[in-house]
């Protein structure tokens, strides 16, 4: 414990650095109104809330100031973060079970032991911002964590033992940080059960509109040979060992069926708990997805596996951007469900001027999708912004001018 008190010190002495530079450069709202006026558009507007080179979630005021913000300029929604690095950012009895611990420690130090989603759902709902809780990891797992060092059989690998990736969300890429990725395996039943148990007591134990899932729900094209996985593949090969080509189609197809129906029991378990509780799924491009991490998010939407999509388009090249917004698994989706899309606000080493934001969102517009998220909260108008907080805050000021109802629930597939 006094280990974990030092830890928590140190952290906060630093976080106090960066708060200083927040507090200074975002002003306060007393010239801004509050809009009480009843929403006259529909479109998602929405936001990721990080735990990592964010101090929003790691001081007692900072969870209260965004969604006050955030309420102000007539945003609609929060995907805040509840699986990180092989942690919960909520109080988890399924956590707690599975690696001892049901919350973050840090987080749980700072809020003195509040439950953190549940002071989110509270202050949110009054503001009119919907909440849909975050697993940004999915699988993923540091190699160094808790969870990797308990439960090993629980992982995948690649050939030769290669138990780990390269994988850094772009939040993280701010640290300057390599991180050693372990993965855990999709297909292995104890993984699935610890994942499935996550979900359902987030849509169980909290007033949330739905969960969100992302690009890291899926397994790596390399990886799959490890010994659970390479039996389940003989079993269902009369006795043949997956190809060493991990391109090999039949060999990438199978194993992005067994996530498929993975993600169908998913769906289930979360509808037989709440039956209007959303899906989301924030991906990269089908194409990439499915290639490098075995995610057939087409196939799931086909199957009414998905009930919104946020692609991620993080894209300075105008060209590249539109380009992502026209593939062809973007345009069935849409025939299917409320399809938005993810935008880059920026990130400390890669800062994005509020002027491509503002293209960003009217080419979205132009094109009839149901809204944007932003990627993500300390970039909308902090410390890591080009521009002052004023201009950025007056830009968004201007997109948003009125409020906006997330778009209704879609028909049943």
């Amino acid at each position: 414990m006094n280990s974990l008190i030092k830890s928590g010190f140190i952290y906060l002495l630093c976080l106090d650095l960066i708060l200083c530079l927040v507090a200074f450069s975002v002003p306060s709202f007393s010239d801004y109104d509050q809009q009480t006026k009843p929403p006259t558009t529909t479109e998602i507007r929405g936001v990721w809330l990080t735990n990592v080179a964010s101090g929003v979630l790691f001081v007692p005021w900072g969870i209260d100031r965004a969604l006050n913000q955030l309420s102000a300029l007539n945003f609609n929604t929060v995907y805040p973060v509840v699986w990180n690095r092989g942690e919960t950012f909520y109080k988890s009895a399924v956590a707690q079970s599975v690696i001892g611990s049901d919350a973050q420690p840090v987080l749980t130090l700072i809020h003195g032991g509040q439950d953190v989603l549940a002071k989110i759902v509270k202050l949110a709902k009054p503001k009119g911002l919907s909440v849909i809780p975050w697993f940004e990891y999915g699988f993923m797992t540091p190699a160094n964590s808790e969870l990797a060092r308990r439960y090993p059989d629980w992982l995948t690998n690649g050939q030769q033992g290669v138990k780990s990736v390269q994988e850094t969300p772009p939040e993280e890429a701010d640290n300057g940080s390599t991180n050693k990725q372990a993965w855990l395996n999709p297909l292995h039943p104890e993984v699935q059960k610890f994942i499935l148990g996550m979900i359902v007591e987030v849509v169980k134990n909290y007033d949330v509109e739905g969960v969100q899932l992302d690009d890291h729900f899926g397994m790596p094209v390399q990886f799959g040979y490890d010994p659970f996985t390479i039996d389940l593949y003989r079993q269902e090969h009369q006795g043949k060992s997956p190809p060493s080509n991990q391109f090999n189609s039949e060999w990438m197809r199978w194993r992005a069926n067994k996530i498929t129906d993975f993600m169908a029991e998913i769906y289930q378990a979360v509808k037989a708990v709440k039956p209007k509780a959303k899906i989301s799924l924030s991906p990269n491009s089908h194409a990439f997805a499915y290639k490098y991490y075995l995610q057939d998010w087409e196939s799931w939407v086909k199957k009414g596996l998905v009930d919104e999509l946020i692609l991620q388009v993080y894209r300075n090249n105008k060209n590249s951007f539109i380009a992502d917004l026209e593939k062809p698994a973007v345009e069935l989706a849409r025939t299917q469900i409320p399809v938005a899309i993810g935008i880059s606000t920026g990130t400390l080493r890669n800062p994005v001027e509020i002027a491509q934001v503002r293209e960003q969102v009217q080419i979205v517009r132009d094109r009839s999708f149901v809204g944007i998220s932003f990627f993500y909260w300390e970039s909308l108008w902090g410390y890591i912004a080009p521009e002052s907080p004023r201009q950025r805050r007056s830009v968004f000021q201007e997109m948003f001018t009125d409020k906006a109802a997330r778009p209704s629930r879609p028909k049943k597939i």
